[in-house]
Formats: structure tokens, C-alpha cells, sequence
């Protein structure tokens, strides 16, 4: 889920990195990446993600966030305030420091001049788009799945992942990584995003096509419903869940990848089949707000008034991991139990 920094915990965020305590990023860093180009930064790497609103540019993601082409500046108007490029890999794409800075200053934008005009930007050549591509896979990848196995997630819906192509372990940096990979109908990788084994990166891949984040099949075909997760390992969670519990449900389970409502949107698009949609946010005050909004936008949506929406939050714990967990401690604090009083009982 995409949180809110305040300016002051990023500023704070940033002195402790620049002390020494995450080796790589200068203050002059830092600041060459507060100063690059935004609209550039999404044109490059974003393509698409952009749309025009009047004389402006609105992010199709966060509508509420406007390139204010007269003034050359973005406006985040839901947080009535101005916003630049190292805002938002933190803060929306929630990268870590020393990876948004690196983003941003590694070679990989190019940097504009400080006043340019509207009539440029409507000029400009679209860029070329960089191809998605899925990060090499390791050939073993004991570390992944030892990962989610520490995250509760039972060995047969991994081995389903694994089966079916959609979890597999890379390296990042040199830093061994869990990637979830999206698929279109045909069986084609259209989006992956990597997540840290041993530390905090959270990350797409370049180029991947966000209206086909990661989804875990139905156990049988031609079900009618999705269950809807703001991440990959809280739709794992969801499926472990049904096997340790014995529910009898069957349907797709999608990661909108935080709070952006594109996948599932995208999803509905292909698959008109789908009559229930059951919201499994973060059982928080944004998790609450994303989950009201995608109901009233489904709702407003001629094309999915048909659909039965229900919000469902974890009763315990913030996400449906921290369930699991919670869940997983009650049955072996219950089965050690069990065991003392059988042991009693044939003493």
C-alpha cells in the first residue's frame, strides 16, 4: 500500500542515509534528484501513464496528481502540495532511498532544462518505450522460496507458483530478489515486481504493463469470482489460509500492486465472466478509503454495475499475511496443547 511520508520524515529518512548507516547516495545526490524532471522521468519510464487534462497532464493512477504545465511544476492536489521526482519514487512507487536516487541520477534520465515551455512539451517526440523484459532467473531458488515459507505461505500454493511461472527468484543489485511475474491470457509475462529477500526493496520492473499485475488462478476453471489484494504475498496468504481453514471458494486472486485500481479495471476488461469482487484491503484508514473508492467506481462503471462488491478487511491483524501468521501460531500453540494433555493422559 502506497503510504504518505511526511516532508520531515523524508528529510530525517535522508540525513541518517547520508551519516553512513546505507553506503551509496551523497547529499549532492540526493539533491541532483530532487532537481531532475519528473515529466521526463514518466515519459521514459512510465510510458502511458499520463494523460492530457486541458492545457495540464493528469497521472492516470492518481488522478489527483496534475503536471501544471503553465507554472512547469506538479501539484499533488489530494495532499495540497507540490511534489518532485524523488517524492514520488517514495512516496507512490515506494522505493527505498538509495534505489530512488539511483533511478534518478543513474544515468538512466535525462534532465531538462529548468524552463520549458508548454509549447515544447506538446511538441516533443513520444519516447521510445523500453521493453519489458523479466529479470534472469536464478536456477535455484531455495532463498525465494524459504522467504515466503517465513511469511507463512504453505508449500503446495508455492509450488503452484512456481509451477505455473509466476514466482521465481533473480538478483537485483546482487541482492537476491522474489519476483511476481502478471500474465496475459495467452500465458505471456506482461508485468513482474521484485521484492527484497533480506531487505526493503519493493519494485516494478521497467516497462511492465501494470493492467496485468500478478494473479493466482482459480484451483478449477471458469470461476466467476476475484478476490482483490494490494500486494502478491497478501493473495498468497489468502489462498494458504483456505487450505489450513477448508474453505470451499473458487477464483482468482489479484494483486493491485498497492492502491491503483488500473489492474483490476484491466482485469474485469478480460474477463466479463466475473460477477463478485471481494475487496481484501489493509485493514487501515487508507486500506478503508482505496476499498470505498474502487466500490463506487465499479458501481459508477456501467460496464460492472452487474457485479456483487463486497469489502472484506482481515479481522486480525493489518493484512492478510499478518493473519496468517497470527493464525499459523494459534494452531501450534493449540496442537503443543493438545500434545501436553495426550502426553498427561498416557502417563
Amino acid at each position: 500500500m502506497s503510504f504518505f511520508i511526511p516532508s520531515q520524515e523524508v528529510k530525517h529518512n535522508e540525513k541518517k542515509h547520508c551519516a553512513g548507516t546505507m553506503p551509496g547516495v551523497t547529499k549532492e545526490q540526493i539533491q541532483a534528484a530532487r532537481e531532475a524532471d519528473l515529466f521526463t522521468y514518466l515519459q521514459f519510464h512510465e510510458p502511458g501513464v499520463l494523460k492530457r487534462d486541458g492545457p495540464n497532464f493528469r497521472h492516470k493512477e492518481h488522478d489527483s496528481l496534475v503536471y501544471v504545465t503553465g507554472k512547469r511544476y506538479w501539484y499533488w492536489n489530494s495532499r495540497g502540495r507540490s511534489i518532485n521526482a524523488l517524492d514520488y519514487l517514495i512516496q507512490i512507487r515506494e522505493y527505498g532511498l538509495v534505489d530512488a536516487v539511483h533511478a534518478l541520477v543513474g544515468g538512466e534520465i535525462r534532465h531538462t532544462p529548468a524552463y520549458r515551455n508548454t509549447a515544447e512539451i506538446q511538441v516533443s517526440k513520444e519516447p521510445e518505450k523500453k521493453a519489458f523484459s523479466l529479470p534472469w532467473a536464478r536456477r535455484c531458488a531455495t532463498a525465494a522460496v524459504s522467504y515466503l515459507q517465513k511469511r507463512g505461505i504453505s508449500s503446495e500454493v508455492i509450488r503452484q507458483c512456481l509451477q505455473t511461472g509466476i514466482f521465481y527468484e533473480a538478483q537485483y543489485h546482487g541482492e537476491p530478489v522474489c519476483v511476481f511475474v502478471g500474465k496475459d491470457d495467452s500465458g505471456k509475462a506482461k508485468f513482474a515486481c521484485m521484492r527484497s529477500i533480506s531487505g526493503n526493496l519493493k519494485k516494478d520492473v521497467y516497462g511492465s504493463d501494470k493492467g496485468y499485475n500478478f494473479c493466482y488462478p482459480p484451483q478449477s476453471p471458469g470461476s466467476r469470482h476475484v478476490a482483490v489484494f494490494e500486494a502478491p504475498i497478501d493473495a498468497l496468504s489468502h489462498a494458504t489460509l483456505q487450505e489450513l481453514e477448508g474453505w470451499k471458494w473458487n477464483g482468482y486472486r489479484l494483486s493491485l500492486g498497492g492502491t491503483s485500481h488500473v489492474a483490476l479495471t484491466s482485469f474485469l476488461e478480460r474477463h466479463p465472466e466475473i460477477r463478485r469482487v471481494a475487496l481484501y484491503m489493509d485493514h487501515d484508514l487508507a486500506g478503508f478509503v482505496n476499498a470505498r473508492k474502487i466500490k463506487t467506481m465499479l458501481h459508477e462503471d456501467k460496464r460492472f454495475r452487474h457485479i456483487r462488491v463486497s469489502v472484506n478487511p482481515p479481522r486480525i491483524g493489518k493484512d492478510y499475511n499478518e493473519k496468517l501468521l497470527q493464525v499459523r501460531e494459534q494452531l501450534q500453540t493449540s496442537q503443543h496443547q493438545r500434545r501436553l494433555k495426550e502426553a498427561a493422559v498416557s502417563i
